[in-house]
C-alpha cells in the first residue's frame, strides 16, 4: 500500500466532507435569515440557493425540501440553545440570565415561529419539541427545590415556573411595555419564588446555605 497516496485520499476525504458542512451551514445560514423576515410561505428556496451561492438542486438534494431546511434549522437552534443553558442550569440566577441573552437574541424569531405553529404541522412540531426542552431545562433549574413539593402539586407547581420564565413573559415585558432587563429579571425570580412559596433572595442563594 501506497503510504502517501493513503494520506492523500485521507487528506481529499476530509476536505471533501468539510466544504459540505461549510456549504451546509450557508444554506442554514440564509433560510434563517429569510425566517427572520418572511413568512414561511413566502420563502423560496430559489432565493435561498442564491443567497447560499448554490443551485436549488444543491439545497433540495442536502435537505429534501424547504420543511427538511426548517428541521434543520431547528436541529442548529436546539443544538446551540441547549449548549449554553446546561451549564447555568443549577445556578437560578446565572440560568434566568443565560435565558434573558437568548430571549434578547433569538425571541423575535421564536415569536415569529411559534405564530405560524398552527398554519404548518411541520412548525408546530419544532414548537412543541421546544416546549419540552424547555419544561425538562427548568425542572433541572429548580430541582433544588421540586422534589420537596407534594407530589399532588408538583405538576402544578412546575407549571407555574415554566410561565415564570416563558418567551411570552419576555415579549409583554421587554417588547410590549418597554421594561428594562433587570425589571424582567426581577420579574421571573419573584413569580418563580412565589410558585415555591419562598423568599425571591432564597433563589439565588448557595445550596449549601439554602439546605443549612
Amino acid at each position: 500500500m501506497n503510504i502517501d497516496s493513503t494520506h492523500t485520499r485521507t487528506y481529499r476525504q476530509s476536505a471533501r466532507a468539510k466544504a459540505a458542512e461549510e456549504t451546509g451551514n450557508r444554506i442554514v445560514d440564509a433560510f434563517l435569515g429569510h425566517l427572520q423576515s418572511q413568512w414561511f410561505d413566502e420563502i423560496r428556496l430559489e432565493d435561498v440557493a442564491k443567497e447560499a451561492g448554490v443551485t436549488v438542486q444543491t439545497v433540495i438534494r442536502r435537505f429534501g425540501s424547504k420543511e427538511g431546511l426548517l428541521r434543520a434549522a431547528s436541529d442548529r437552534m436546539q443544538e446551540e440553545i441547549v449548549g449554553k443553558r446546561a451549564p447555568a442550569a443549577q445556578e437560578v440566577g446565572r440560568a434566568v440570565d443565560t435565558l434573558i441573552g437568548e430571549y434578547e437574541t433569538a425571541g423575535p424569531l421564536m415569536m415569529r415561529l411559534l405564530s405560524q405553529e398552527q398554519r404548518y404541522p411541520a412548525i408546530r412540531t419544532i414548537a412543541d419539541r421546544g416546549r419540552t426542552t424547555h419544561r425538562e431545562w427548568v425542572g433541572n433549574v429548580f430541582a433544588r427545590w421540586l422534589p420537596g413539593v407534594p407530589a399532588e402539586n408538583r405538576e402544578r407547581i412546575h407549571d407555574r415556573l415554566v410561565i415564570a420564565l416563558d418567551l411570552y413573559v419576555w415579549k409583554l415585558l421587554r417588547v410590549d411595555m418597554g421594561r428594562s432587563l433587570e425589571d424582567l429579571r426581577k420579574a421571573m425570580l419573584e413569580m418563580a419564588a412565589s410558585a415555591l412559596e419562598i423568599d425571591p433572595g432564597e433563589l439565588e442563594r448557595p445550596a449549601q446555605l439554602t439546605e443549612a
